[in-house]
């Protein structure tokens, strides 16, 4: 990136986050939303950022009239209601009236059915869980940014192990992502 100072508002492209607008500049530090990951992340300003479109930067000590705190409100607002929401999420057409049968290893013991539709919608509210834990984590006052960084490894850590799962899903923006080669 350039050396120049992004604005409340510039579009900024992450290699490993993806698309994000900056909604903060410090001394040091743009804090860009980024949708994909349905967070606010700090980037050290001299991070290589791919710019797509730049609004005129502010100093960092000057007000703005939209702070992080006003943004970290919003999302509480929409995490609290979205915390009640269910999202549609289809299944894969090939799965309909399937079943998923846990068979154990000794013949003795019977094995286990259960209609895939009813073992996917676990899978999604697992899913779901998660990812609010994510976004709980993220917005966390109380967290350091370390410790911040140390918990979302851990739930990167489970939706890796998780796309094992993503067989079942029709959309593949539904699925799980785990940690990716690239950074």
């Amino acid at each position: 990136m350039e050396n120049i100072a992004l604005g409340i508002g510039s579009r900024v492209e992450h290699p490993h986050f993806g698309r994000g607008v900056v909604v903060e500049n410090t001394s040091e530090t743009y804090t860009i939303w980024f949708k994909s990951q349905n967070t606010a992340k700090s980037i050290n300003k001299d991070y290589d950022l791919r710019v797509i479109s730049a609004t005129e930067g502010a100093a960092a000590d000057s007000p703005s009239n939209i702070t992080l705190a006003d943004i970290e409100q919003a999302l509480d607002n929409i995490l609290e209601r979205r915390l009640h929401e269910m999202q549609i999420v289809p299944m894969g057409t090939r799965w309909n009236n399937g079943t998923l049968i846990l068979k154990p290893g000794d013949d003795s013991l019977q094995p286990k059915e259960v209609p895939i539709e009813t073992f996917f919608h676990k899978i999604v509210m697992v899913r779901d869980r998660m990812r609010l834990i994510e976004q709980k984590v993220n917005a966390h006052k109380g967290l350091t940014d370390e410790e911040k960084i140390d918990l979302q490894q851990y739930i990167t850590a489970v939706y890796g192990s998780l796309t094992t799962f993503n067989v079942l899903f029709k959309e593949t923006h539904h699925q799980f992502k785990g940690m990716s080669g690239k950074d």
